[in-house]
Parts: C-alpha cells; structure tokens; sequence
C-alpha cells in the first residue's frame, strides 16, 4: 500500500513523497502549503547505549529488547541507530554482541543496526577522564579480545574507542584498521602527541568529544585542543543543552567545520522515559529532570544522556551556530558518510531510497522537533 508525505526540505523547496513497500517510489516538487511541516531523511544515531527503559548492555538483555528498543527510537525519529556497548568482562561484552547479532536476523532490525560501537574497555582509568566505565574493568588494548569480539558477533564491530595513551595503541589501532573497523579516539587523557600518533595509525573520530574528560585541564596543550585541531577527525557531538554549554557547542562546530561534525545522542535506557528517580545498573541513584537533565541525585555530575536525536538537532539549529538544513545533515548525510551506507539506501529523498523519513513542526530558537509523522523502511 502506498503512502503519500509531503513538506518543506530544510535545502528547500517542497515536495511530495509516494512510499511503498519501504521505498521512496517518487518525489515530486510542490507548491508549498501554509501547514507544510518540515521533510527530512529519518535520523542517524552513532552512538546509543539505550533507550526506552531498554539497554544494550547487560547480562539480561535479549533479542526482543534490541527489537522493542529499535522501534521505541523509530518513533522518535531515528530509523538508524549503532548500538553502543560500554566497558565491561569480556563475557558480558560478547553477550551483547552475540544478543543484538541475533536480533538482526530480521531484516528490519539489520538495515537499523548496520554495526556495532564498542565503547571501552581500553579507556583511560583517570578519574573524569573514565566518566561512568568500570575502573575494574579497564585494560589495556588486546587484539586478541577484539578478535573475540567479532568472532561472538560475526564481525558486526563497526567502532572501537579507545584512549591512545596506553602502550602498543598504535599497534592496536593499524591492525583494526586493516581488518575495516573504524577507531574512535575517546574517554582519554592521551597526550598531543599520542593523540597525533593514534589518527596517523588510522584513527577517524572522537567519541563525544569535551565529555568523558577531567573537570580540570592545563589550558594548552591538551587532548580536546589536539583533537580540534586535526582535520583528520571527525567528531561526535552531544548537543543535549546539558554536555556541552551553547558556547562550547558553537565553538567546536566552528572549529571543526559542520562537515567533520555528527551529532549524537550517546543516550542511555532512561531516554525516552518520564521524569522522576531511578536506579541504574551502571551508576546507580539518578534524577531525570523535567528538562531533560539527568544526573546522580545529590551531585552536580551528569550521569550519561536521556537525549533524543531530535532534541539534539533542534538544539544544534538554535544554539550551535548552523541552520536546520546543516543541523539535519550533521544527524543524517554525514553518518551514513561514517557509516558507510550505500549511496541509495539512506540519508536522502530520492527515488529509489529507503523510504526513512520523518516530518516536524520547527522554529528557531525550539529545543525539540515536533514530531508529526515518522516513517521507517519495514
């Protein structure tokens, strides 16, 4: 059965899109309408670690939950998500993976999770600098565990971050990056130097880069400065109102330019849910606040993202210097670009397309796109 959507494009113009059978069948340019939302390419997240009362991280995780957790983003307009799997034994990082290569035997669960970023364990166990990891759990860069990785999940690790500053990164770095993976530099306390080494051995981006990092740092040189600075990285950027402070943000896109820029969400299982306390598996006592915030009740800290991809283009558009055109591309085009999609599956309105499209009401200055429609490819 076909189904007919049109409105603005951010790029403009208007259009008018027939789906059917999960693709984009034809666009035809409109005359637009007083009542026209804005149309755009479903969104692309690079880094989620849950949503929806739902985590990918666990040992009580099951197939089921990848499903109803792709749906639930679905809903808020992410047809495309990389499930983030944090520090942890080797064991519960292979179940993880092994539960969500299981879940991807469905089609529809594998054209949303083209891979799968494995945040950790080889981070920096500085305080600030590990944020939430386990400091029992971090260790050092192992091929051999990376290895494990992928033979539990049938090669689906797309990401590695690590942080550089642990003897034989570079090593590490050349020998997953021959075998395809992308490495993430992240949660780090790396020198310049390190940090210059690792991108030369063939890392390509930061994991939410000016989080995950101390409080404190010496105003130069420092691991953020090193990590602008290369035009070689591109990085993620939590645009939440919350890790980074409209300046910062407005900065850093600056800095790197919008198209070495991708914004995510690195949302947690609370994402998604209403306001009040939780118990977390990983950091325990939490408030999610009525604006979004969470953090660990009776402390200042933030206690990871309850961000929706939405919230965080709308933020980009009014606070971080680009217009919504540009904001959409840093949640869409530029990750299927890191993601490797083909030219003709995602991350535009083009017949021929996988018809992953949302539409939403927006005006400078929101901090959320109201959604009005959300159409994933099934």
């Amino acid at each position: 059965m076909a189904v007919t959507m049109r409105g603005r494009q951010p790029s403009g113009g208007a259009v008018s899109v027939v789906v059917e059978n999960g693709t984009i069948r034809n666009v035809e340019a409109v005359a637009p309408l007083p009542d026209d939302p804005w149309i755009t390419p479903g969104l692309i997240d690079l880094q989620v670690n849950g949503f929806g009362g739902h985590d990918f991280n666990g040992p009580d995780v099951s197939p089921e939950d990848v499903a109803e957790l792709i749906d639930a983003l679905a809903k808020h307009g992410t047809t495309m998500a990389v499930p983030t799997i944090v520090t942890a034994s080797q064991e519960q990082i292979c179940h993880s993976l092994q539960t969500i290569a299981a879940a991807r035997q469905d089609p529809t669960i594998a054209h949303a999770i083209p891979f799968v970023h494995v945040e950790g364990p080889f981070l920096s166990p500085t305080e600030g600098s590990r944020g939430v990891h386990a400091l029992d759990q971090i260790r050092r860069p192992d091929l051999r565990e990376f290895e494990a990785w992928q033979a539990a999940c049938g090669d689906l690790v797309g990401i590695v971050t690590i942080s550089p500053h642990w003897p034989g990164s570079v090593d590490f770095i050349k020998a997953v990056v021959a075998q395809g993976v992308r490495v993430s530099i992240g949660h780090t306390d790396a020198t310049p130097e390190e940090i210059k080494a690792a991108v030369d051995a063939g890392a390509t981006l930061s994991t939410h880069l000016g989080n995950g990092a101390q409080a404190q740092l010496p105003r130069h040189p420092n691991y953020i400065w090193a990590q602008l600075a290369d035009d070689r990285l591109t990085a993620g950027l939590i645009a939440d109102g919350h890790h980074l402070p409209a300046d910062t943000l407005k900065s850093m896109i600056r800095a790197k330019t919008p198209d070495r820029v991708v914004l995510v969400t690195d949302s947690t299982a609370l994402a998604g849910m209403p306001p009040g306390d939780y118990v977390q598996p990983v950091g325990g006592s939490v408030r999610l606040d009525n604006d979004g915030r969470l953090s660990y009740i009776g402390t200042p800290y933030l206690a990871g993202s309850a961000a929706t991809l939405t919230h965080c283009v709308a933020v980009a558009a009014s606070f971080g210097g680009i217009d919504l055109a540009t904001a959409v591309a840093c949640a869409t085009v530029k990750l299927s670009r890191v993601i490797g999609t083909p030219a003709n599956h995602v991350a535009a309105i083009a017949a021929g397309y996988r018809a992953d499209l949302i539409t939403f009401d927006w005006e400078p200055g929101q901090t959320e796109l109201s959604l009005r429609q959300a159409q994933a490819s099934r």
